[in-house]
């Protein structure tokens, strides 16, 4: 499903302060896996979700997702690659403030140019899977880390993705909270099938996940099946 093959990622290309972030990366993530990618600060972990999440373009090496080349593509098709096949969950939740939690999960819905009646019945639905459907008309200032983070991850499903990439979901909750969304976010993998990639530093997290890839230095320094999860 998707596939990076010695990506490197580099800034300031042919400048004195030259930097590698990313060293010939390669791995594969199947359809369907619970993935956790961990590393310190410094590590290459949000830069190689950029990539992922075809929000950047590596330096060199290949990306490809569900047998589409996406390393080099235009920004019109890497827009549309984010649109139709990836959901984003961040620590910050970037919720829209002055909007009810359904119109914060429908707005995807709406770029897509659905009607009103079925975007907000797909949110509602989406809504109760992340067991929020009692806040659907609740302002973000009105819920709590975790339920803001519920409703980012039914916002994140919204187009249906192939794929949800999670950056550092839990960074902002306290670990009950945390433990809560990881809930979530297995029930979404178990029972719905999708293949979810989580970026965290925090290694008691990484090890509620069915497999962890460690960085360090912009390299992979174990990929290992967590038998306990």
């Amino acid at each position: 499903m998707l596939q990076l093959t010695n990506i490197v990622k580099k800034y300031f290309i042919g400048k004195d302060n030259e930097l590698t972030v990313l060293k010939g990366l390669s791995l594969s993530i199947k359809e369907g896996e619970f993935v956790s990618i961990v590393g310190q600060s410094g590590s290459g972990k949000s830069t190689l979700m950029n990539i992922m999440g075809a929000l950047d373009r590596p330096t060199e090496g290949e990306y490809i997702l569900d047998d589409i080349p996406i390393s080099k593509m235009n920004d019109r098709k890497l827009s549309e690659i984010r649109n139709q096949k990836i959901g984003f969950v961040f620590q910050t939740f970037n919720l829209i403030p002055r909007t009810t939690a359904l119109s914060n999960v429908a707005l995807p819905l709406f770029y897509m140019g659905v009607s009103k009646y079925k975007r907000d019945r797909k949110a509602k639905s989406l809504l109760e899977l992340v067991e929020m459907s009692d806040r659907i008309h609740h302002m973000p200032n009105e819920l709590s880390g975790g339920q803001k983070q519920r409703v980012a991850i039914a916002r994140a499903l919204a187009n249906d993705p192939s794929i949800i990439l999670a950056d550092e979901p839990t960074g902002a909750l306290d670990s009950k909270t945390g433990e809560l969304v990881m809930d979530i976010f297995f029930k979404i993998n178990r029972e719905h099938g999708k293949t979810v990639v989580l970026i965290t530093h925090n290694v008691d997290i990484a090890n509620l996940t069915p497999r962890i890839i460690t960085l360090r230095d912009g390299e992979i320094i174990s990929d290992i099946k967590n038998r306990s999860s």
